[in-house]
Formats: structure tokens, C-alpha cells, sequence
């Protein structure tokens, strides 16, 4: 909101000026504006330099703002905004237990995935077993992920293909020991030669390689078993039905000495709803439906996109306002600067001034004068500021890969451009306003005896 109010008082202020700027007596103050400030070139610029800095900085820090709070919106709308995540969760208490029976029972089950299935809003669903395994392929070995998965989950994830194609209904219905890999994956295990129709091994079982997927940027809680981001390009994906055939329910880890197992049915459970709207009721049938079965076993958890995606919105208002903040403040302090420079104009031109109203001119002839100037550095200052930042944004894919470490260059912030220059006529006008006023209030005869 102030931002916007900072913005219609400047080109208010600035609208009672231009009319005045434009009369006889007004583009007499212009051309003198522009030789003083000629003739002390160095002094004019340093003067401006705040001014230039702050527009520049309103710009750059809203645009590359704007590109970073984009990227992570994307991030988000890539989960789906008519979607829900139900992930198993470790709870803490898992592993005292896990000590007492040996084996660690938590999470989804495929009870539970049935009673999902009851929801009348739910128009796709997505279960994924997700298994720490090392993939290999003759000597070569690569630590990784395997997903286990149906069709769906190509719809949901909208997954991009590089080669081949992905799992297919009929792979799971017949238990097929078919692969699609993750970027990262075939460039090692095949790093010389295309990864389709090779084979890989997962523990003792082989597995024929039908698709490659594209280089996919890490996202959160997509694809995993944790809301951290994670590089989906070192998953291998399975037919569920196979994994369920081939490693049953029990995952065993075996650790320097140390020997662990858990049972895990479902890692996560990815549900589409029919319309945003409908999306936190089925959030909310959900939830009940787990702690009617679950009881108080914390070994869930709810992620809606949908949410995250709103908090973000609004999170990226807030970001955008503390941005302009920070370049309002450059601008002030730019302010400051040309106010003090002003006054030591008034001092320097005493006698000058002095003369202007022995020779008839008014006060507010003189006061107008100085405004002008004042008004001018400020606008030059502006541009030169606007165009700076403009060229920054605008070289952004380098800056943003370079500087930000960004994956989405910079975005221009059209109503970042109207902020600055609109508050750096308000600063022109309110830091010259009183310069001026003490310009016209020289008496003319102290005036001239001034050296």
C-alpha cells in the first residue's frame, strides 16, 4: 500500500511542477538548472549517484526477486496444485520399538490406499515404494533410488522423456522386470553408448532398460520420502507389482555389524482431485481417515501443494515490499545527498540571487528555480538508474547462473520501474522543497553585499 502511495504523490508532485516547468519563466529556470549543473559536472554526478544507485537497486533487487519467487511458485505448480502427498514417516519412537521386535513397522499401507480410493474427488492415484539400492551394470555401480510405480505417475509428475518410453499398465499387470532411468544413472552406468535395451541389475535380479528420463531439477517432496529437495535424476523406476514380487514388504539394511529391517508397504501415495476447490476437503477426509486407522502413530504426513503454493504468493508480496523498502531507502539516503548539495548551491549563488530580485524577480520565481534543478538531478539520475537496472535484468540468464546461482534468470518488475521513478520525483521535490525555500527567503541587499 505505500509503496503505491509513495508513487501517486510523486507524479502529484510532479504533475504541479511540469505545468510550471513549462511556462516562459519555468523553461528559464530549466536552462539555467542545466548550465549549473554543466558547469559542475563532477559535483552534479556525485550529487545524482545515490539517486542513480537506489533506482538501480528497486529494479534489479524486484527483478531478480521476482525471477527467484517465480522459480520456487514453478517449483511448486510442477507438484500440482489439485494434488495431495501422503508420505510414511519414521516416528521417533520407531526406533526403541524397532530394537524390541527387530523389525520396524510404520507408514502407508495398501489398506489405506483402498479406503483413498472411496473418496468421490479423487480422480487419479499414485502409489510409490521408494528403496535405497545400488544399480548396476557389468563392473559399473551407481548408488541410487528405486521407485516403484505405476503409469500414473508419468501423468502426475509430468515426466519428460529423453528416450524410450516410461512404465506402462501392462508392465505392472504382468510383473514385467522392466527400467526407465534417471538421467544421471545412464550417464553412468552407459556413458558411452545408449542405455535402451541394456540391462541393469537391482540386488539379484536383472531388469531390461525401456526409457531414459530427461535432466529433472531437484524439487521438494515430489517423487521422495522427505519434504527436502532431492535429484530425481539418480532414480531407476519399477513396476510396483514388481517390487512387490521381487522384495516383498521388508526393507533390511546391515551396517558395520549393525543389522536393521522395516516393513514400509507404501512410501507415498500421490491422490488428484477433480478441482482446487475440492482439494482441502479430500486434505480433510484423508487426515481422518489415517487417524481413524492409525490411532496416534504420528507415522504420516499431509503435504498440499495448494497450500504451499498460496503461502508462497503471499510470501512473494511480502518479499516484493521489503525489496522496495531497501531501494527506497537508497533513494532517501541519494536524498540527502542533493539536499546537501543544494544548500551549498544557495550559499555559492548568494549574490546571484541577490540580483535575480533586485532585477524583479519573486520569490517564488526563485523558489521554483531551485525546485527545477532539484527536480532535474533527480529525473537524470532516475534514468540513468532505470537504464542500469534495466541492462542488469536484462543480462540476467549470466547474472542469475553466475551471481544468484538461480535457475530462472531475472524478470522484469514492471511496476518496479513506476516505483522508482516515482519515488525519485518525491525525493527530488521533498529534499529540493526546502533548499529552494530558503533561496527565496535572501533578502536581496544582504544578498548583494555577499562575497
Amino acid at each position: 500500500m505505500i509503496p503505491y502511495l509513495c508513487l501517486l504523490l510523486g507524479f502529484g508532485l510532479l504533475w504541479l511542477v511540469v505545468p510550471l516547468a513549462f511556462s516562459d519563466k519555468g523553461r528559464r529556470s530549466f536552462v539555467l538548472a542545466l548550465r549549473s549543473l554543466w558547469l559542475h559536472k563532477l559535483r552534479s554526478f556525485l550529487s545524482v549517484l545515490g539517486i542513480i544507485i537506489g533506482t538501480g537497486a528497486v529494479i534489479i533487487l524486484m527483478g531478480f526477486g521476482e525471477g527467484s519467487m517465480q522459480d520456487a511458485l514453478e517449483d511448486i505448480k510442477r507438484q500440482g496444485a489439485t494434488n495431495i502427498m501422503i508420505r510414511s514417516v519414521k516416528a521417533s519412537d520407531e526406533s526403541s520399538t524397532a530394537r524390541q521386535q527387530r523389525i520396524a513397522v510404520y507408514g502407508l499401507t495398501w489398506a489405506d490406499y483402498e479406503r483413498m480410493q472411496t473418496i468421490p474427488t479423487v480422480v487419479r492415484m499414485v502409489p510409490m515404494r521408494i528403496l535405497p539400492l545400488k544399480v548396476h551394470h557389468l563392473e559399473r555401480s551407481v548408488k541410487g533410488r528405486v521407485v516403484a510405480t505405476t503409469a500414473d505417475y508419468a501423468v502426475v509428475n509430468k515426466v519428460q522423456l529423453a528416450a524410450g518410453r516410461f512404465l506402462s499398465d501392462e508392465d505392472d499387470r504382468y510383473m514385467a522386470n522392466v527400467a526407465v532411468l534417471g538421467a544421471h544413472v545412464a550417464d553412468r552406468l552407459f556413458p558411452f553408448e545408449n542405455a535402451l535395451g541394456k540391462t541393469v541389475r537391482l540386488d539379484k535380479y536383472f531388469y531390461l532398460v525401456v526409457g531414459v528420463l530427461a535432466d529433472r531439477m531437484a524439487t521438494s517432496a515430489v517423487g521422495g520420502s522427505s519434504q527436502t529437495a532431492e535429484d530425481f535424476n539418480d532414480d531407476v523406476y519399477i513396476p510396483m507389482q514388481t517390487c512387490r514380487g521381487r522384495f516383498g514388504e521388508k526393507v533390511v539394511s546391515r551396517q558395520s555389524g549393525s543389522w536393521n529391517a522395516e516393513q514400509v508397504e507404501l512410501s507415498q501415495v500421490t491422490l488428484t482431485i477433480t478441482d482446487m476447490e475440492s482439494v482441502r476437503p479430500a486434505g480433510d477426509v484423508v487426515k481422518d481417515l489415517l487417524e481413524r486407522y492409525h490411532g496416534t502413530k504420528a507415522d504420516w504426513a499431509i503435504t498440499i501443494p495448494l497450500d504451499r503454493l498460496e503461502a508462497a504468493e503471499r510470501e512473494k508480496e511480502r518479499f516484493v515490499g521489503l525489496l522496495f523498502w531497501i531501494g527506497f531507502i537508497s533513494l532517501f539516503v541519494g536524498g540527502i545527498g542533493i539536499m546537501n548539495i543544494m544548500l551549498a548551491t544557495v550559499t555559492e549563488r548568494t549574490r546571484e540571487i541577490g540580483i535575480r530580485r533586485a532585477l524583479g524577480a519573486k520569490r517564488r520565481d526563485i523558489t521554483m528555480q531551485f525546485l527545477i534543478e532539484a527536480v532535474v538531478q533527480t529525473s537524470l539520475g532516475g534514468m540513468v538508474g532505470l537504464l542500469v537496472g534495466m541492462g542488469v535484468v536484462f543480462a540476467g540468464p549470466w547474472v542469475s547462473e553466475h551471481i544468484f546461482d538461480m535457475h530462472r534468470p531475472a524478470v522484469l518488475n514492471v511496476a518496479s520501474i513506476f516505483y522508482s521513478v516515482g519515488v525519485a520525483l518525491l525525493v527530488g521535490v521533498a529534499f529540493g522543497l526546502y533548499p529552494a525555500w530558503r533561496a527565496s527567503r535572501l533578502d536581496p541587499i544582504e544578498a548583494l553585499r555577499h562575497e
